[in-house]
């Protein structure tokens, strides 16, 4: 199989495309990576080099292979109940002072597969007892939404839902789905995905009273990381929450957010 080897000067031209189109900041350390991960467009299309790849791809439509290249670059890596002391703030502190009539309006901004905005529905279900709640689900990656909008994760993947909550939410696949797992339709259809480019304007998808963001601000400059919470932070309703990843912090970079406890952030 032909080995292709990427510039310098070919991988500025992605490491630029990618930092334009969603503000992800492509170390020199990641040139193996796109070099890897490209390499099979190249095949599709019989190219000879990433420079002919590149000017199919900026000749391309929006949804076309400029989705593709952000797909393959961007990383989508996620699981259920990841950081769980994010979910017990939100089952001993929020939850259960929750008190307004209308719907609670939760946005998971980074949702990748899916796991979390399912693993958040489970929580608002158990706890909320009949109150109404919503929660919308985004991601950069068209190709992971889908996996998202169908809900069917391989059953490895279930590792750190509770028990109870696997057998009142999930169902075990059987015959030609054995071992995988399918979330309840009840929850399914109480949760919205789409894709939504945080670099760009967000249009009209809030308020919301609680949005993740977990562990995607690691990934830009400081600019687009200021960018990006001011745009959230709009979205969200006065006292709402904002979520970040452990390994993350808004020193800095946050106005209008005081911090409730590490990585928990109340709009004030």
């Amino acid at each position: 199989m032909l080995e292709f080897k990427i510039s310098d000067e070919e991988f500025v031209l992605f490491k630029d495309f990618i930092y334009e189109q969603v503000g992800i900041n492509l170390s020199n350390e990641k040139k193996t990576l796109v070099t890897s991960r490209l390499s099979k467009r190249l095949r599709h299309y019989s190219l000879g080099s990433f420079g002919e790849y590149f000017n199919l791809v900026v000749a391309s439509q929006p949804h076309g292979e400029r989705q593709v290249v952000i797909d393959l670059l961007t990383t989508n890596e996620t699981y259920f109940f990841r950081e769980p002391k994010h979910f017990a703030y939100l089952e001993k502190e929020f939850l259960p002072n929750w008190r307004s009539p209308r719907p609670l309006r939760v946005w998971s901004a980074a949702s990748s597969t899916g796991e979390e905005a399912y693993s958040i529905a489970m929580l608002l279900d158990d706890m909320l007892e009949g109150k109404p709640w919503e929660i919308f689900g985004s991601d950069i990656s068209s190709r992971v939404l889908k996996t998202a909008q169908q809900g069917h994760y391989q059953q490895n993947r279930i590792e750190g839902i509770p028990k109870s909550f696997l057998l009142k939410y999930c169902l075990k696949g059987k015959g030609e789905y054995e071992g995988t797992l399918l979330i309840d339709k009840v929850l399914r259809n109480k949760v919205t995905f789409r894709a939504v480019n945080l670099k760009r304007p967000l249009g009209n998808i809030g308020p919301f009273d609680i949005i993740f963001l977990r562990n995607v601000l690691i990934y830009f400059d400081t600019q687009t990381k200021q960018q990006i919470i001011k745009q959230l932070a709009e979205k969200l309703t006065p006292d709402g929450l904002l979520f970040i990843g452990h390994s993350e912090s808004l020193k800095g970079i946050h106005d209008g957010l005081e911090s409730v406890i590490p990585t928990v952030y109340r709009k004030t």
